[in-house]
């Protein structure tokens, strides 16, 4: 078992700053090689209380703030345009940071890219359903339009 700090938010492992342990190969192969994680080292502490200050400043701070955001990213339907052919099919895939752009462009809060949630890869015109995960206990379910650009 190899133990490791994350860099940034693993779903299903934990948050940026965390210490956790994972097997070899998947730290080796996977994690670090992409920037999700780096080595655990004794003189990796400050890193670890420097990633996690980093953390809070782009949190919400409070449940509420995070409930208001949801409420409001909820009632709006966030419009995404693509380069689509003539059956609808799109030139690519909408990615997470396009959503969070087009969320911002909406005239609600600014998301972070990396909290955005898609379940399957959206790579067609239409609406889809898209989790934006706000605060540890409050996700908001988002109605994403992809029309043709």
């Amino acid at each position: 078992m190899a133990k490791i700090i994350l860099t940034h938010e693993v779903t299903g492992l934990g948050a940026p700053g965390d210490v956790v342990e994972v097997k070899d190969g998947y730290a080796r192969n996977f994690l670090i090689p992409r920037s999700l994680a780096t080595p655990w080292t004794k003189g990796a502490e400050k890193d670890i209380t420097a990633i996690r200050k980093a953390r809070k400043a782009r949190e919400i701070a409070t449940l509420d703030d995070a409930k208001a955001v949801r409420d409001s990213l909820e009632s709006k339907s966030i419009v995404v345009s693509a380069k689509a052919g003539e059956s609808g099919r799109l030139f690519g895939a909408v990615t997470t940071a396009e959503i969070a752009d087009a969320v911002k462009a909406s005239g609600a809060p600014a998301i972070d890219k990396r909290k955005v949630e898609i379940g399957q890869p959206i790579k067609a015109l239409g609406e889809y359903k898209v989790s934006v995960r706000l605060h540890a206990d409050v996700a908001a379910n988002v109605t994403v339009k992809v029309v043709a650009a």
